[in-house]
């Protein structure tokens, strides 16, 4: 999640100081000490229940990073909030609202998605840039050989992969039937075994929920329902069955595909019972598991051939 650490129009008012002042070592020296504030820290944005108030605001925060790394280009950890942030806004704001309208209204649908690919090969740029600075080369060498470029990658950087990872398959993923686009998988498949290899319990079990929303969605052939199932159980056992998401991404990765309309509503109202009080970090990113829980509840009709069979009747004495 993009992370603001600090009150937004106290940042505001400092960056329009910063940019005031006529020592470019002193300017320089001041933005790095908000940026530091933008990358790391907590979040207000993480723990609010209003998500239409944190889609509003999520362009504010990514333009004033992008402002700040027009001052600072090599600061990394800008760098990777930026990657996290439009990748973030792309998927909750731009790509579901695609996948939401694409029923009733194809073209705007495809206007959609033209605009999430954008914004995800932007969060893309800014990953590379912040891979390059940790390991200068690597992008030249990420797309001949990924498990290779990779090898040297450390723990204290899967950020920076799974970032990599998510923005790249989800560009892959709005970019139907570009060719070039697919030809990258590879990479992304790199990047999420390398993280997995260095960290498999970041975030609590996020690279797996990745990976079994990567499993499902790859071209090439039926998923392989068996490493979809073995990630979803370990990102259940990271998480404690606190992630929403994780049962929301297995409906759609593996029950929808099933045709097991059952087993679709169970994993969903799993996914609506999670308290987000519980874990008021992550509140945010239950709100919207939640949020997309609803919507595809709403289309069951749509994504099943046949009504969900009723309990069994008792025979008649």
């Amino acid at each position: 999640m993009l992370v603001i650490a600090v009150p937004s129009r106290v940042l505001a008012i400092s960056v329009v100081l910063v940019m005031s002042l006529a020592g470019c070592s002193v300017r320089r020296f001041a933005v790095n000490r908000i940026g530091d504030a933008l990358a790391a820290g907590g979040s207000t944005f993480e723990s609010d229940d209003d998500l239409e108030l944190v889609g509003e605001a999520l362009p504010f925060g990514l333009k004033l990073i992008e402002s700040l790394l027009a001052e600072s280009p090599r600061h990394r950890g800008l760098l990777l909030a930026a990657c996290r942030g439009f990748t973030l806004y792309s998927y909750a704001y731009v790509h579901q609202e695609a996948d939401r309208v694409a029923p009733e209204d194809v073209e705007r649908a495809e206007r959609l998605r033209v605009r999430a690919r954008r914004l995800y090969l932007r969060a893309r740029s800014y990953g590379l840039r912040a891979l390059d600075l940790a390991y200068p080369g690597i992008t030249q060498r990420l797309e001949q050989d990924p498990a290779g470029a990779l090898a040297r990658i450390r723990r204290r950087d899967v950020p920076l992969l799974y970032w990599n990872a998510a923005a790249l398959g989800l560009a892959i993923s709005v970019s139907r039937g570009d060719a070039a686009m697919l030809a990258r998988l590879p990479e992304v498949e790199a990047l999420l075994a390398r993280a997995l290899e260095l960290d498999e319990s970041w975030q609590e079990g996020s690279l797996h929920e990745f990976q079994l929303v990567f499993a499902a969605s790859r071209p090439g052939g039926p998923p392989d329902f068996e490493r979809i199932r073995r990630h979803f159980e370990r990102a259940r056992q990271l998480s404690r069955d606190e992630r929403a998401s994780v049962f929301v991404a297995y409906a759609e990765a593996v029950s929808v595909r099933r045709q097991n309309r059952r087993e679709f509503r169970e994993l969903l109202e799993r996914a609506l019972a999670v308290d987000p009080d519980r874990r008021p970090l992550f509140g945010l990113r239950i709100f919207w598991a939640q949020s997309r829980a609803r919507g595809l509840m709403a289309r069951a009709d749509e994504l099943f051939l046949e009504e969900e069979p009723g309990p069994k009747e008792s025979p008649q004495p």
